[in-house]
Formats: C-alpha cells, sequence, structure tokens
C-alpha cells in the first residue's frame, strides 16, 4: 500500500520538476548597467600663463591593469607663485590603437566630474573650467595657482555620475583614482 501512494507523488514530482527549472532562468547574469571605462594612462598637462617657463605634463600608467605590476608614476614638478591652464586627458592603452577615453568623458560630461584633492591644501589651487550642458562642472580644463615652494601630492579622480550628477564629488562610481607626488620650487 505504501508503494501505490508514492508513485502519484514522485510522478507528479518527475513532471512539475522540469517545467518549474525551465522558467527560472539564468538570473546569476546582472543587467548591464552604465559601465565605467577602462582607463590605464592618465595625464595632466600644465601650461603657465604667468611667470614663462615651460609646460609642464605628468602621467600615471598602469598597462597591466590592478592587481598586475605597480604603475608607473610620474612627478608634477612646479614653479612657485605661478598659474597653469591645465588639461587633463584619459587613455586606453590595453588596445590598439589605444582608445581616447577623454573624447568619451567629455561626451558624456553630464555623467563625469573629475575631484582633484591637493595635500596638504594650501599646497595649490586647482578650479575646474569646463562645464556640461546642465553649466555643472567637469574638470578636463583647468586653472591651477601654485604659492609657495612646498611639496606634497594632488589627487586626481574621475567620478561616473549617469544620472545623478549635482557637482557633489561623492555621487556615482570611481572611473580613475590617482595620486600625484607635487615639487612646488
Amino acid at each position: 500500500m505504501k508503494t501505490t501512494l508514492f508513485r502519484p507523488y514522485l510522478a507528479a514530482v518527475l513532471f512539475v520538476a522540469p517545467l518549474l527549472l525551465a522558467g527560472c532562468g539564468n538570473d546569476d547574469e546582472p543587467e548591464p548597467d552604465d559601465e565605467n571605462e577602462l582607463i590605464t594612462t592618465v595625464r595632466y598637462t600644465l601650461t603657465p600663463t604667468t611667470g614663462g617657463g615651460q609646460a609642464v605634463t605628468v602621467e600615471w600608467k598602469d598597462l597591466d591593469g590592478a592587481g598586475g605590476n605597480a604603475p608607473t608614476i610620474g612627478t608634477l614638478r612646479l614653479a612657485p607663485n605661478t598659474t597653469y591652464t591645465g588639461a587633463l586627458s584619459f587613455l586606453d592603452e590595453s588596445k590598439n590603437p589605444a582608445g581616447n577615453i577623454t573624447a568619451e568623458v567629455q561626451a558624456e560630461n553630464d555623467e563625469h566630474l573629475v575631484v582633484y584633492t591637493p595635500a596638504p591644501a594650501n599646497l595649490l589651487t586647482v578650479t575646474r573650467t569646463d562645464r556640461d550642458k546642465n553649466n555643472l562642472e567637469v574638470g578636463l580644463a583647468t586653472r591651477v595657482q601654485t604659492t609657495t615652494a612646498a611639496t606634497g601630492t594632488l589627487k586626481v579622480v574621475l567620478r561616473h555620475q549617469p544620472d545623478n550628477k549635482n557637482g557633489q564629488p561623492d555621487l556615482g562610481s570611481t572611473d580613475a583614482d590617482v595620486t600625484f607626488p607635487v615639487t612646488v620650487q
């Protein structure tokens, strides 16, 4: 008698299980969203507008990506009491030819913000001079003012802020986060 009750339940489970499994689909793969750009090179060029002198370019490179070899980081050497215009560029040199991420950031400038943080805070002043279609700062173009001779760092962070850019530096995700040693002498 036990066998007769068990068989209908077994038949029902064997019939229903494939239907349930077929309807589940693959929920493990997330929907693609607005992905961050791959950035292997950050280049910052500063051209003096006062005090004379030559343009200065500093680079951060990590061609093998996070977790591989350490990035190469140049030192930003600036003159004291000088104003510079700055141009920041981002590249993906993991492919040939290199991808120009700066053009992508410019095309989507209403979704990006570059945050500059000098340490110590009085090392230099960085002012973003470019704006997006909503009149919010972007940061690919800057004005930099140095004061007296000093040393420190300049942290440069590219924030990706789709659908929530409002000028606040802590929104969104990070596309790039680099720190340059700075010498003002």
